[in-house]
């Protein structure tokens, strides 16, 4: 299976191959798979003995031949491979701050593949197996869900590959987490295209309402995976910040950074909105304008 998506700089479809593609294809497409295997692989302790395993000094040998395996470009990195001190250390690596330039508007939040909707009941019409999706469960709080049932909903997907590292998309002032514990689904598209409402409803998941003049309350959400260690917030809350601040990281795996914002208040990009209702996710960086 070759996942395709839109790259946005160069504008050319790119295919995506995830790593252990095989044992994803196993887990959430052979029933077989399914029934066995998968209710032991999104369980917590799973993620967190193998998350351990990549924070210990030993790991760093598996390095050089990921950077190698996903063409990952070093040279934005703080640190040399051969200065980090574990494969954690490296997976969530800052980078030097001219390798993501903050633009205008409102911009991404990480570097992925993204979608956007301009109204959150669109979902469905995208992914179209399994249950429908809905904000309540999402959200845990039906009050909550209230206040977002007509927001415009951005779903940014991280690849093992990507930079981990997750920013505010606008100028604010943040609030606590507010967590919600779950599985550790992968988000991996085979997962996604089987039941995205398995993956977002059920998987651990942390909300920060984000304060802003402009754009009102933005609902940030990240969202953790098969194989995330953990998710670290690194800002300090009821502290104002600037557009780009960051926001946290990930530990090793993939996962997801969603995004609810008063569709009345943010006008998404047209190329984006476009390559979503073809059924394709851009690929954009961190500061990359998204929307204004």
């Amino acid at each position: 299976m070759q996942i395709r998506f839109i790259d946005r700089s160069s504008g050319e479809v790119k295919a995506e191959a995830p790593p252990a593609e095989g044992l994803l294809q196993f887990l959430y497409d052979n029933p077989f798979g399914k029934t066995t295997l998968l209710p032991i692989a999104k369980r917590k302790f799973i993620s967190e003995i193998y998350g351990r395993r990549m924070d210990r000094p030993s790991s760093v040998g598996r390095i050089q031949a990921f950077v190698d395996q996903l063409g990952i470009d070093m040279s934005e990195s703080k640190k040399a491979v051969d200065e980090f001190t574990s494969f954690n250390d490296f997976f969530y690596r800052e980078l030097r701050p001219e390798a993501r330039p903050i633009g205008e508007g409102f911009v991404a939040p990480g570097d992925g593949r993204l979608l956007a909707f301009e109204k959150v009941s669109a979902v469905n019409e995208f992914f179209v197996k399994g249950r429908r999706f809905t904000l309540p469960e999402f959200l845990g709080d039906q009050n909550l869900a209230d206040t977002y049932q007509d927001a415009s909903l951005l779903i940014l997907r991280l690849a093992p590959n990507d930079y981990h590292r997750f920013h505010f998309p606008w100028a604010g002032t943040p609030s606590s987490i507010q967590k919600i514990k779950g599985s550790y689904y992968s988000v991996s598209p085979y997962a996604l295209a089987g039941n995205f409402t398995r993956v977002f409803c059920e998987n651990k998941r942390e909300l920060c309402f984000l304060r802003t003049k402009e754009k009102g309350e933005v609902l940030l959400i990240p969202i953790g995976a098969t194989m995330v260690g953990g998710i670290v917030e690194t800002y300090v809350p009821e502290q104002a910040i600037e557009k780009g601040a960051e926001m946290g990281y990930f530990k090793f795996g993939g996962s997801t950074v969603a995004v609810l914002v008063d569709a009345n208040k943010i006008t998404i990009d047209p190329d984006i909105l476009e390559n979503t209702r073809n059924k394709m996710e851009t690929y954009v960086k961190m500061g990359e304008r998204i929307a204004l």
